[in-house]
C-alpha cells in the first residue's frame, strides 16, 4: 500500500487510513504499511528524506524572505503577521486581541506586548468594541494598511514560486499509479 501523508498527523489524513492517494493537496512523505499505532513500522525511503529537507530548505527560504521584506518595510517580522492577521480577520468587525493570539498562536499577554509595539509604531490602533466593554478590538491605521497591502502583493507573488516548488516534491500522477 502506498500513501501520502499530511505533515501534521499521520492517522488524520482519512486518505492515508483508507490507503488512497491524498487528494487533500497535502505535501507529504511517501511511505508504505500503517502507523506504528495501528501495529506496524513505516518504512521511509532516501528520496523521503531528500524531499523532506528540499521541503522545509524552500519553506525556510520563504520564511527568511518574508522576514527581510518586512524589516525592509520597517516593521519586524511579528509586527508584519500581525498586520495580515488583522487584514485577513473575516467578519465585519475588526478582530479582538483574543483572535489575534489565536491567529500567532501566542499567549494573549503576548499579542498585547505585540500589539502594543505595533501602536507605538504608528500601524494599528486598538478601539474598545462596542457592545462589550471587555473586548478591545484592533484595527489597522492608514499606514499599517498601505505596508501590509504592499507586502501582501510581493508575498503572493513569491508564494507562486513557492507552490512550484513544493509541487515539484510531489510524485507525478503517471508515478502514483505505477505504485498502486
Amino acid at each position: 500500500m502506498v500513501a501520502y501523508i499530511s505533515c501534521y498527523d499521520l492517522t488524520s489524513c482519512l486518505s492515508y487510513r483508507s490507503g488512497h492517494c491524498c487528494s487533500r493537496g497535502y505535501v507529504g512523505l511517501r511511505c508504505f504499511g500503517l502507523s506504528a499505532e495501528e501495529g506496524r513500522s513505516i518504512q521511509l525511503t532516501h528520496q523521503d528524506f531528500e524531499n523532506l529537507l528540499r521541503f522545509r530548505t524552500t519553506l525556510r527560504g520563504f520564511l527568511r524572505w518574508s522576514e527581510d521584506q518586512a524589516t525592509a518595510a520597517g516593521l519586524t517580522h511579528a509586527q508584519h503577521q500581525l498586520l495580515v492577521a488583522i487584514k485577513g480577520h473575516p467578519g465585519p468587525e475588526p478582530p479582538a486581541i483574543r483572535e489575534l493570539a489565536e491567529y500567532l498562536q501566542l499567549q494573549s499577554h503576548s499579542a498585547v506586548g505585540l500589539v502594543d509595539r505595533a501602536e507605538a509604531a504608528g500601524v494599528v490602533r486598538r478601539q474598545q468594541d462596542g457592545k462589550d466593554a471587555r473586548v478591545v478590538r484592533v484595527h489597522l491605521t492608514e499606514k499599517g494598511d498601505w505596508l501590509v497591502t504592499n507586502l501582501a502583493s510581493a508575498h503572493l507573488a513569491e508564494l507562486h514560486k513557492l507552490a512550484a516548488a513544493l509541487n515539484n516534491l510531489l510524485p507525478s500522477q503517471a508515478a502514483e499509479a505505477g505504485d498502486r
